[in-house]
């Protein structure tokens, strides 16, 4: 999708979700909300979950899409490289990745975000991926970050 039209796409998706998470205190609702909008609004997503930070590993959450890995080892993959830089992290190609866990051998690029509380301390990552290459840009990693600040509000 050419980055015009996701932008847009992006940005009715934000009003939407504002609309909704917005009337819930419950973080766990909100993370749910948005990951299921965000997964069936937009059609190259094809796995959109969160992986949450828990006593030194990194542990699945809710998702959407095909199953998941469990736990992530320690300090491989982009989920982790995201965590540990605290910065979004988009991949081309995620075969060229070095470390690349693949859940799922369909997936062909992703984009991390790190997920941060209400005092900013990062405690996990919304991670999706895509069949297609290179299917994620800046304007992705933009709203992205925008939308997660919805979680804490």
């Amino acid at each position: 999708m050419e980055d015009k039209k996701k932008d847009g796409r992006y940005q009715r998706i934000y009003i939407q979700l504002s609309g909704l998470v917005l009337k819930s205190n419950n973080t766990q609702a909100r993370m749910a909300t948005i990951i299921a909008v965000l997964h069936h609004k937009m059609d190259f997503f094809f796995w959109t979950g969160f992986y949450l930070a828990d006593n030194g590993k990194m542990t699945v959450s809710m998702y959407q899409g095909p199953v998941a890995c469990q736990i992530l080892e320690k300090d491989k993959g982009v989920c982790w490289a995201a965590y540990n830089q605290q910065r979004t992290i988009v991949v081309e190609d995620v075969h060229e990745f070095p470390g690349h866990i693949a859940c799922d051998s369909r997936s062909n690029s992703e984009i991390v975000v790190p997920l941060k509380n209400k005092i900013g301390e990062i405690i996990g990552v919304l991670d999706i991926d895509s069949k297609d290459k290179a299917s994620f840009s800046e304007v992705d990693a933009r709203w992205l970050e925008k939308i997660l600040e919805l979680i804490y509000i």
